[in-house]
């Protein structure tokens, strides 16, 4: 992403932590079955054979767990003074960059956990912004405060 000349960058917005969490306890109840086949197979296995499937399976959670935690923190939301810019990473290698001016925005819609909203913890949902053509150019999942964000974006766009 490059800023052109005279743009300036007004907000940064990362993904809510809460969904982050809920994932990650996902990933940690998934790997506790391979515990059990090793826990199970255990006795038939020689104590150094045992100990290498611990390590095996532990390095093996913490690179999917790092991948995870960089994609999901690596993606944001830039608003400039000029264009909304999405920045989305699929994989560690491959990212997609999506950006719209502000001039050309015509609606935004929001969607969140509805009563829940109200506490901080709950306080994510979809964003997504409209260009003229009303094709979706920007979809921001787990986006914090959606409703705030529109709000923020009505408030700085040009007339």
């Amino acid at each position: 992403m490059h800023l052109r000349e005279g743009e300036q960058i007004l907000k940064v917005f990362h993904h809510h932590p809460t969904p982050y969490v809920f994932n990650v306890v996902k990933i940690i109840i998934g790997i506790f079955p391979f515990f059990l086949l090793l826990y199970l197979f255990g006795p038939t296995m020689t104590d150094t054979a045992y100990m290498w499937g611990h390590v095996i399976i532990i390095g093996i959670f913490v690179l999917i767990l790092k991948h995870y935690s960089l994609v999901y923190w690596l993606d944001r939301l830039i608003i400039t003074n000029q264009r909304v810019i999405y920045v989305n990473w699929r994989y560690l290698t491959m990212r997609d960059e999506d950006e719209t001016e502000l001039n050309d925005i015509q609606d935004i819609h929001t969607k969140e956990k509805g009563l829940l909203a109200a506490l901080w913890i709950f306080d994510y949902g979809v964003f997504k912004l409209q260009t003229a053509s009303h094709i979706t150019a920007i979809t921001f999942d787990d986006a914090p405060d959606p409703e705030g964000i529109r709000h923020y974006i009505y408030h700085i766009k040009p007339n």
